[in-house]
């Protein structure tokens, strides 16, 4: 009997690690057009070439700022003894298939929404409401609304300042920023590899628990090193809908706008990856886009594309919700 639960117990821990890393490589797919969207429209660097480095930052950007934001995704939801390793297939489904799906229409939906609804919808499914951390879902649902704010905030006000110092350059300006565009992107990669990547961690390190095969809620090497591994494959890949998307439907990008787009959002990012803060990178770059756009004129934006993703990002919550409570049911019905 104890050699049929030890191997339940590892087919179970490789069922949730591909799932995990699934998702990972699909945040990574869907992902790549924040990094690198403003950096191919404005002509500073090919797409290959800033593929390839973002997503070699990505792989970096966990080993640089700590665990804090898979903390959160860990402990800050519920108490780890209710999630089960139904209710993390439940969730992790749920947040594949429709990242998948807005992934195939082009929308670049929120990973960070997608898994929360997930795995809220799945833990409410099997335990009820009263099991979830309030604390936590306010630090999360806080991290989530304020992000984009400061991005929309901050790339206004980056914009403003880059146009008044450059006040009376000649446009040759252009060269500056085109070269250091590649700086501000990788950085934006960095912090996006810190703050996503930590989110597969987060469920993999869950599902050790859930399996009994550590005591507590902890994030072992390896788990980091396959986690980084899979969301920088996905970002190497690309998801040129979403690039096209980002990079072509607001306005006009030029090399001082991907500048300014991508130094905002590298900072809202990197510093909620410190305070473990799950942030939406897909709603920090659009945001700061939009801003960026606006510091000009109000007019330049497309703003109908912004209320476009706006939208998915609305039903992203209760959607993934549903759908992870449907599939816990289902689940809990074959077992």
């Amino acid at each position: 009997m104890g050699k049929i639960r030890r191997i339940v117990t590892i087919i179970l821990l490789i069922i949730i690690c591909a799932l995990a890393l699934t998702f990972g490589f699909f945040d990574g797919y869907t992902g790549s057009g924040n990094l690198v969207a403003t950096v191919i429209f404005s002509r500073a660097m090919p797409m290959r070439l800033i593929l390839l480095l973002a997503g070699t930052a990505v792989f970096i950007g966990p080993f640089l700022f700590g665990v804090a934001v898979a903390t959160t995704i860990g402990k800050g939801i519920a108490d780890p003894v209710y999630i089960t390793p139904p209710v993390l297939v439940a969730a992790l489904l749920a947040a594949i298939v429709w990242k998948a799906l807005t992934g195939r229409w082009g929308i670049p939906a929120s990973s960070s929404h997608s898994l929360i609804g997930g795995l809220v919808g799945a833990i409410v499914a099997g335990n009820g409401f009263a099991v979830l951390e309030t604390a936590g879902l306010v630090k999360i649902a806080l991290a989530l609304a304020i992000s984009p704010l400061l991005g929309l905030a901050g790339g206004y006000l980056v914009m403003r300042l880059t146009l008044f110092l450059t006040r009376g350059a000649t446009p040759g300006i252009n060269t500056t920023f085109k070269r250091v565009q590649s700086l501000t992107a990788i950085s934006l990669a960095l912090s996006h590899g810190a703050n996503n990547a930590q989110k597969t961690m987060g469920l993999i390190a869950l599902g050790l628990v859930a399996l009994g095969m550590q005591p507590e809620f902890g994030v072992p090497l390896w788990v980091i090193v396959t986690s980084a591994a899979s969301i920088a494959l996905g970002t190497f890949l690309g998801g040129r809908e979403i690039i096209k998307k980002l990079g072509d439907k607001f306005y006009r990008i030029r090399p001082i706008h991907g500048f300014a787009s991508q130094a905002t959002s590298a900072a809202v990012i990197a510093g909620a990856a410190l305070f473990g803060g799950p942030v939406s990178t897909t709603q920090t770059v659009s945001s700061t886009i939009a801003g960026v756009g606006s510091a000009e004129r109000l007019s330049k934006v497309r703003w109908g594309v912004f209320y476009e993703m706006g939208i998915a990002w609305l039903l992203t919550v209760p959607a993934t919700m549903f759908m992870a409570a449907v599939i816990f049911y289902l689940l809990q019905a074959i077992m």
